[in-house]
């Protein structure tokens, strides 16, 4: 059985291009070959600022936003995180729904797909890093920061990588295989 790699969409707001860079990095996963690649729309759980009323690590939810989120977040063996920097940090969109869970997140790898101006959203994923280790998460040093990424975005909505990009998702894959299959006896 494959591992399933859930490939988050962080940014929620209008006029967001994450998913034109997910779409791209989706079909980069799936020619791969070594994880079922699953999709995931962070936009589509619609999650509020944390509302519920008992802590995360209870794993008591009262909310059906939540219970989805939770569901998702607990399906997936490794995450890769497509997101943009705001003001050098993590959008808030991600905290938020990084910190509605606990139990589900623990002992899996996640990769960062950063994107943005010329940093490539680099301090972003940086920021991003730190607050999954609380989780239990191992964050992978590989990443693939997009730099200038609206350069990369065609008037028919498809992301095209620069090479270095796309080998950058090729290496990226391979560590998060290689540590979704070390991390496996700790989530059984």
């Amino acid at each position: 059985m494959a591992l399933r790699l859930n490939i988050i969409t962080v940014s929620t707001r209008p006029g967001r291009i994450g998913p034109h860079v997910a779409n791209w990095f989706h079909e980069a996963a799936r020619e791969h070959g070594k994880f079922e690649a699953v999709p995931v729309d962070l936009a589509e759980f619609d999650l509020p600022i944390f509302d519920e009323p008992k802590h995360p690590r209870l794993a008591q939810y009262e909310h059906a936003h939540t219970k989805n989120w939770s569901e998702s977040v607990a399906s997936g063996d490794a995450f890769v995180f497509v997101t943009p920097e705001y003001d050098y940090f993590t959008p808030p969109s991600l905290v938020n729904a990084i910190i509605y869970l606990s139990k589900e997140w623990a002992y899996k790898p996640a990769g960062i797909v950063s994107y943005g101006g010329v940093s490539g959203g680099l301090r972003g994923a940086q920021t991003t890093r730190l607050l999954l280790t609380t989780k239990k998460v191992m964050p992978i040093p590989e990443g693939v920061p997009v730099p200038l990424v609206s350069q990369h975005i065609a008037e028919d909505k498809i992301f095209r990588p620069t090479e270095p990009v796309a080998a950058g998702a090729v290496t990226m894959l391979d560590e998060l295989h290689r540590w979704a299959k070390a991390l496996g006896p700790m989530r059984a």
